[in-house]
C-alpha cells in the first residue's frame, strides 16, 4: 500500500500538446483538467500545471530541450518531487527526464496504475492491479514510484524500495504474470459459476457503466440503500459491488457497480480488469450513466461506447443499453424519453436529490415484465396457495371478491403461466 505520507509530496503536471492530436481548444482544456484531477486523486499536492506545444516529439525526452530546461527550473524552485506527464513515455524518455529534472517522472499509464493500486481493496482487485502493473513494468524493470524513499513494507508489487520488486528481472516478472493470470482465471471461473446460479434463480443482472465520476456509485447507493464509497474523485470505485434491487411486483434484479472509464484507458488495465468487467459483459441490461451537466458529456459518451466495443459489447448479441442522464439538478432542461424499444429510452434523474429515480425503477420494472403474460383467474377465497404463487412470481394488478370467489388479474412470466393455470383449476 502507498504510505499515507504520500499526501505531503509536491507535484506538477506537464501537458505536451502534440500537434498530431489536432484537438480543439475546448477539448484540450478538458483533457488538461481531467489529467490534473487524476494527479490530485493520487493524493499528491499539485503545485503547478504547465502546457507545451510539441510539433515533433523528441525520441529521447518527448519534449524539446528548452522545454525540459524550463521545467527543471520550476522543479528545483518549488522542490517538486513528482512530475506527472500527460502522455505515454517510453522507458528511455522516462529515465532521461528523471535525470534532467532530478525528480520522479510518472506518465499517464503509470499514474492511473498508482491510483488503482491505492484504491483496490478486495483480493481480486489487488491481483488485477498487480497484473496491470507487471505488464507495464516488464519493459522497464523499475518501480513506477521509487521517489518515495520513506515508503516501507507493503503488499505484492507495492513493496518499498530495496524490496523484491525492484530486484526482479524480466524473466521473474513474466513468471509472476503467469501466476497472477492463473489466479484471475480461477476468479473468472468462480464468477461464471455464480452467474450461472443467478440465472437458475431467474435473477437478471443490471450493470452500471459510465465515465469516471459520472455518479454511478451515488446512483447505486440511492437505488439499493447501500453505502458504497462515494467521493468527488476520479476512480472512486474500483472493486465491483453487487446488490439486490427490489422492484414493484416482486421483481428482483442484481445491480452491479463497476469501475469508471477514462480517455486513453491503458490497455494493460482493460485486460487486467476483464474479470471485473465480465459483470458488464454478462449483464442482461446496461445502464450507461452520464454526467449530463459536464460540457464534455458527448466525448465521454464516445469513450464509454468505444470501451464497451473493445470488450466485445456490440452487435446483436450485446445486451440493451439505456442512457441514464444524471445530475439533472445541474441541467434542468434535460428530460426523459420513452422509446418503443428499451434501448431507445433514456432516463433523466439526479442520483443526489432523488429526482427521476421513480422513472428509472418503473423502466426497469417494465423491462422485467416485457416477457410476461396477463392472466385473469377465478380462485376460491380458501385457495391461499394459488394467490401466494401469484404474488411470488408475478405482479397482482387487481383483485375483486364476489360470492366467495376471488377474481385476480396478474402479470406473470410466461414460464410460470402454465403452472399457475394448473393451480387455479
Amino acid at each position: 500500500m502507498i504510505d499515507t505520507e504520500l499526501a505531503t509530496d509536491l507535484a506538477m503536471s506537464v501537458h505536451p500538446k502534440l500537434v498530431e492530436l489536432q484537438l480543439s481548444d475546448y477539448a484540450w482544456a478538458s483533457r488538461k483538467d481531467e489529467f490534473d484531477r487524476l494527479a490530485e486523486a493520487s493524493d499528491c499536492e499539485l503545485k503547478h500545471s504547465v502546457s507545451f506545444s510539441v510539433r515533433k516529439p523528441a525520441a529521447s525526452t518527448l519534449l524539446g530541450s528548452g522545454q525540459v530546461e524550463s521545467i527543471a527550473e520550476q522543479v528545483e524552485a518549488s522542490e517538486i518531487t513528482v512530475v506527472f506527464v500527460d502522455h505515454q513515455l517510453s522507458p528511455v524518455q522516462q529515465r532521461n527526464l528523471e535525470k534532467a529534472w532530478n525528480a520522479k517522472v510518472v506518465d499517464r499509464t503509470g499514474l492511473i496504475l498508482e491510483i488503482f493500486a491505492s484504491r483496490a481493496r478486495t483480493r481480486e482487485g489487488v491481483m488485477q492491479v498487480e497484473l496491470a502493473s507487471l505488464n507495464y513494468q516488464v519493459s522497464r524493470l523499475v518501480r513506477s514510484w521509487t521517489h518515495l524513499e520513506r515508503q516501507r513494507g507493503g503488499v505484492g508489487f507495492m513493496g518499498g524500495p530495496g524490496e523484491r520488486q525492484i530486484e526482479l528481472d524480466r524473466r521473474m516478472i513474466r513468471t509472476r504474470i503467469k501466476s497472477v493470470e492463473k489466479d484471475l482465471a480461477h476468479v473468472r471461473k468462480m464468477r461464471a459459476t455464480q452467474r450461472a446460479g443467478r440465472k437458475r434463480k431467474d435473477m437478471p443482472t443490471v450493470a452500471l457503466v459510465g465515465y469516471t465520476n459520472a455518479g454511478k456509485s451515488t446512483l447505486f447507493n440511492r437505488l439499493t440503500e447501500s453505502s458504497v464509497y462515494v467521493a468527488d474523485k476520479l476512480f472512486a470505485t474500483l472493486d465491483p459491488t453487487l446488490r439486490k434491487l427490489e422492484l414493484a411486483g416482486s421483481n428482483t434484479v442484481l445491480l452491479s457497480d463497476t469501475v469508471g472509464f477514462v480517455q486513453n484507458l491503458p490497455h494493460e488495465l482493460v485486460d487486467a480488469f476483464r474479470a471485473t468487467l465480465e459483470e458488464v459483459i454478462e449483464a442482461d441490461l446496461i445502464l450507461h450513466v452520464r454526467d449530463i451537466s459536464d460540457p464534455e458529456t458527448a466525448t465521454q459518451k464516445q469513450v464509454v461506447e468505444e470501451t464497451l466495443a473493445e470488450l466485445g459489447l456490440e452487435g446483436d448479441d450485446a445486451p440493451p443499453v439505456v442512457e441514464v442522464l444524471n445530475k439533472v439538478d445541474l441541467a434542468p432542461h434535460i428530460s426523459s424519453q420513452t422509446g418503443e424499444d428499451i434501448s431507445d429510452s433514456r432516463v433523466a434523474l439526479s442520483a443526489l436529490t432523488g429526482e427521476g429515480i421513480d422513472d428509472l425503477t418503473c423502466l426497469l420494472r417494465d423491462w422485467m415484465e416485457s416477457g410476461m403474460e396477463t392472466l385473469t383467474l377465478e380462485i376460491e377465497l380458501s385457495d391461499g396457495k394459488t394467490l401466494a404463487y401469484c404474488h411470488q412470481h408475478g405482479r397482482v394488478l387487481s383483485q375483486d371478491v364476489q360470492n366467495d370467489i376471488l377474481s385476480v388479474v396478474v402479470r406473470i412470466p410466461a414460464k410460470y403461466a402454465g403452472k399457475l393455470a394448473e393451480l387455479s383449476r
